[in-house]
């Protein structure tokens, strides 16, 4: 066997310069008992936890691969809910920042995520039009509802009833009793889509924002209340016999609207947790704010518009007939209250009101900027006052350029309003440099000064110490879309769109408005290339005897660096060359282009050792690897690629970004590489000692190839009704779920007929036998038995998953299992566990058991031992629940103290009373 060329493994490192994504939201987090210090916000597949007050990160929720795209709070304060692009749902507990649950049931993104009052429940809607409702205590779905035809844009539970209320692109909004998972009213006055809705004064009104300039308000009015107390049997039956259920939970008539200022759609609507302050945006940057009035206030507001028309008719000479007749009208119920101007499009917002009626409103912005204003809600004509801002951390624009200083301890980036420089090891920004339109970048010899090429022609340099600009220097008319170090380190080149490539070299001269005493870096320009197009990019040879120059015409002119003379011409592209590097012993050039194929030339006699079609997009940036022939690619396709030169093989694709690279850069050791992208992010990218074998690379390319191939929902028997259905999803994690489940009963059966015999040999013989070798694979999961290891199996699979891997079963291991499960249950092991998975397999396979002669002895013997197990269980619970209300009333009667959650509201109401009586005491 020959000797294979063993690589080493790159792996992702760190990501930073996002503040927070334009793809998620943005929440308040209650940490540490204070309510607007900390926020919540996407940062492509993280979610960081920024402390406000100090501009610094606090927590960072790890994600896989899959971009965050929306986040809900928990009503306990201790979890957060993420939405992913790929439609799974992660809950994460804040205090240890481990993801405590994953849901995997949308087929695309998750575009809204709320969870209930008591925070047991949790809905996603998705942009598959599915609505999912989640059992968190359970860890499992309860059930999909399918009825938009488009992404869903909001869901939000009621707090009082068991209804579910959401919205879509479909134009419609849609109410769902969850008790029967039946749309049983469904919104049609809209005329476009509806991106957002809110429920506020005690659940009477609906606020719908749609693609216009209008808030349109709806009035519910809950009819029936003693159907909050029937069965679910009872409605249904009602259901099924007049169909009439509309009528039957609440009606919802349009009140009117209120016209906002922006003229663009809503984006996005939410209230403060007190239900006082409505936010709402579109997509500008005008954030409209308005008072939710109380019952009160709508009625002293209207009684001094009546006290202002009698004054008018007075005035005006006319007696007063009667009172005069003021309508109560939506303005009055939303008054506005301010508007605040952002300094780029908000993407989203949320808002916290405090004991003293300041309202603290967060907003992110699509310019990777978090902003928090405060707003006095008691004083009338007030401005929200900005408080803070989180910008620091990252740039306003995409990076269009990085590079690494020659020590490999820090890298520029640099973007269309600055220029940054990050410590590699720690991530932090250490300088931040207000530049032009920034696209291409280098650190001078030292690393104390740093050069940019600009899209208005100039060369800016930049002293790295001070964080000042040294000198701007007009280099060219047009953009200056390369530069490069000389190998001697005495100069540089440059080239421009205006044709022309420049050559300059670094002289210290002395400056008085820079120094009195030490002498400034400073470029002076030398000789000038005239060429016929547009210049993209040029590179210095390292052993400086060449100077290769990309044209717009799609060729590579390759010139000799001392004479300026022309060398060869290369040509094969069919787009232009938007990139190109030439390997450390001045052997290979690569060059990357827009007709997404990479071209590696010889320099001794320009011909094309190999023309690799390496991305689906354009390829943006190319470097060789320090001292070797290994190079990486950067494309449009959201790609980082690594190629061996040599072999003009295929070595690794890395994904993590999750729109188009930009730019990259391969640290002078080879040990890192950093890439930029338009998600915002930069990405750093760290050489392992682990190897890495080709041919499990594409092994592992081909099996996720296979697992993206989307496969049809599986008809579940038994289920007729298409408006509700089963929330999970098939996944490779429920296929191999079944796997492991198949193999567990093979091995459950094997082992009990090794046991069988082992006891009809002792029978027969008279004598104890030694019993047979366990399994090792009973031995290995600790399990004493064969029903205990088939047992230890199933609770292995995830709540979540539960349904999903069962109803991959065959039918004849649907048959053993039923049996095994008769054990387990008569055994009392597991029994609700035992009894779930049961009651799934029967409503799934009815028709197959009921047919099934064979079967009726085992399903009797269930149906006892189920009933009487479960009521065994239920009055067990019911004893230890009246045994702890017993226990709480003793040590409050002993301790004359109100434990738990009603203990507050016993001791307002208390108080109100008192007051009361006060009040009667004084009147009498």
């Amino acid at each position: 066997m020959g000797l294979t060329k063993q690589y080493l493994r790159y792996s992702p490192s760190a990501v930073f310069n996002v503040v927070g994504s334009a793809k998620c939201n943005v929440v308040f987090l209650d940490i540490e008992g204070t309510k607007s210090k900390f926020c919540a916000v996407g940062a492509c597949e993280h979610v960081f936890v920024w402390d406000l007050r100090k501009s610094e990160k606090h927590l960072v929720l790890q994600g896989d691969k899959h971009e965050v795209t929306i986040l809900a709070k928990s009503p306990d304060k201790r979890h957060l809910a993420v939405g992913y692009h790929d439609g799974t749902v992660k809950i994460f507990d804040l205090t240890t920042t481990e993801c405590t649950l994953t849901f995997s049931g949308h087929k695309s993104m998750v575009s809204a995520l709320s969870y209930d009052q008591s925070g047991v429940r949790l809905v996603s809607g998705s942009k598959d039009t599915d609505v999912i409702v989640w059992d968190i205590v359970n860890e499992s779905g309860l059930f999909r509802l399918k009825g938009h035809k488009g992404m869903v844009t909001q869901a939000r539970f009621m707090k009082n009833r068991n209804i579910l209320v959401t919205s879509s692109k479909d134009t419609f909004v849609k109410f769902w009793d969850l008790d029967t998972q039946h749309c049983f009213k469904t919104l049609v006055g809209h005329r476009a889509e509806v991106w957002d809705f809110v429920l506020v004064r005690d659940e009477r009104r609906l606020i719908t924002g749609s693609a216009d300039s209008e808030l349109r308000v709806w009035e519910i009015q809950y009819l029936g209340q003693e159907d909050d107390f029937q069965s679910d049997s009872a409605k249904k039956s009602r259901l099924d016999i007049d169909g009439e259920e509309e009528e039957m939970l609440l009606k919802c008539t349009k009140l009117g609207s209120v016209i906002r200022q922006g003229r663009d759609r809503v984006v996005g609507m939410s209230t403060d947790h007190t239900g006082r302050i409505l936010g709402c945006h579109g997509i500008g940057t005008t954030l409209e704010l308005f008072r939710i009035a109380s019952d009160e206030e709508i009625r002293k507001h209207i009684h001094k518009k009546e006290k202002k028309a009698r004054k008018k008719l007075r005035t005006e000479g006319q007696e007063e007939e009667g009172t005069v007749g003021i309508e109560q009208t939506v303005e009055d119920e939303l008054p506005k209250l301010n508007i605040i101007k952002t300094n780029s499009k908000i993407k989203a917002f949320d808002s916290v009101m405090d004991a003293n009626g300041k309202v603290k409103i967060l907003t992110l912005l699509t310019n990777n900027t978090v902003e928090l204003y405060s707003l006095d809600t008691n004083e009338k004509g007030l401005q929200a006052t900005p408080v803070s801002k989180l910008t620091m951390p990252g740039h306003r624009t995409d990076v269009r350029t990085v590079c690494f200083s020659s020590d490999n301890t820090a890298i520029l980036s640099a973007s269309g309003e600055s220029a940054k420089i990050w410590n590699r090891a720690s991530q932090h920004c250490i300088r931040t440099l207000s530049c032009d339109y920034a696209l291409s970048s280098l650190f001078a010899p030292g690393d104390r000064h740093v050069i940019l090429g600009t899209k208005s022609g100039k060369l800016q340099i930049f002293d790295v110490a001070a964080g000042s600009l040294l000198e701007d220097v007009d280099a060219h008319s047009g953009a200056v879309w390369s530069i490069s170090m000389a190998p001697d380190k005495r100069g540089l080149v440059s080239g421009s769109a205006d044709h022309e490539v420049k050559f300059w070299e670094f002289e210290l001269v002395t400056d008085e408005k820079y120094s009195s005493t030490s002498k400034r870096l400073t470029l002076v320009h030398t000789r000038t290339l005239k060429m016929s197009e547009d210049v993209l990019c040029v590179k210095y040879s390292p052993d400086q005897r060449l100077l290769a120059v990309a044209l717009l015409d799609n060729t590579v002119k390759v010139f000799f660096a001392d004479t300026l003379k022309f060398f060869l011409s290369l040509y094969g592209h069919k787009l232009p060359v938007l990139c190109m590097d030439i390997s450390a012993d001045s052997t290979l050039l690569v060059t990357g282009s827009a007709d997404r194929n990479v071209k590696l030339w010889g320099l001794d006699f320009g011909d094309c050792h190999k023309s690799i079609f390496a991305h689906d997009d354009s390829i943006m940036c190319v470097q060789f690897v320090a001292k070797t022939h290994l190079f990486f690619t950067g494309g449009k396709d959201k790609k980082l690629k690594e190629w061996d030169g040599d072999k003009f093989e295929h070595i690794v694709t890395l994904e993590g970004h999750h729109a188009e690279i930009w730019c990259l850069a391969v640290s002078p050791t080879g040990s890192h590489v950093v890439t930029g992208s338009h998600d915002k992010s930069l990405r750093l990218w760290e050489k392992t000692q682990e190897p890495l074998i080709l041919d499990e690379e594409r092994e592992m390319e081909r099996e996720k190839e296979y697992e993206n191939t989307r496969e049809e929902e599986p008809v579940v028997p038994g289920e007729q009704n298409t408006e509700a259905s089963m929330a999970g999803k098939k996944t490779m994690e429920t296929v191999k779920g079944a796997e492991r489940l198949m193999e567990a009963i093979e091995v459950y059966k094997e082992e009990t007929s090794k046991l069988e015999h082992h006891r009809e040999e002792c029978q027969a013989t008279g004598k104890e036998l030694l019993p047979p070798n366990l399994n090792p694979l009973l031995m290995a999961y600790g399990a004493t038995s064969p029903g205990r290891y088939v047992l230890e199996i199933i609770k292995r699979i995830k709540s979540s998953e539960l349904e999903e891997s069962l109803l991959v079963l065959p039918f004849s291991y649907v048959i053993d299992l039923l049996n095994i499960l008769d054990v387990f249950i008569e055994s009392r092991w597991e029994v609700e566990l035992s009894c779930r998975c049961l009651f799934f397999l029967l409503r799934v396979h009815h028709g197959q058991i009921t047919s099934n002669q064979v079967l009726l002895p085992v399903i009797d013997n269930l149906r006892k031992n189920a009933f009487s197990k479960v009521s065994e269980l239920r009055d067990t619970t019911g004893f230890n629940l009246a045994g702890l209300e017993f226990l709480r009333k003793h040590i409050e009667d002993k301790e004359e103290v109100t434990f738990f959650a009603d203990a507050t509201d016993r001791f307002k109401t208390k108080k109100r009373k008192g007051k009361k009586k006060a009040i009667l005491s004084i009147k009498m």
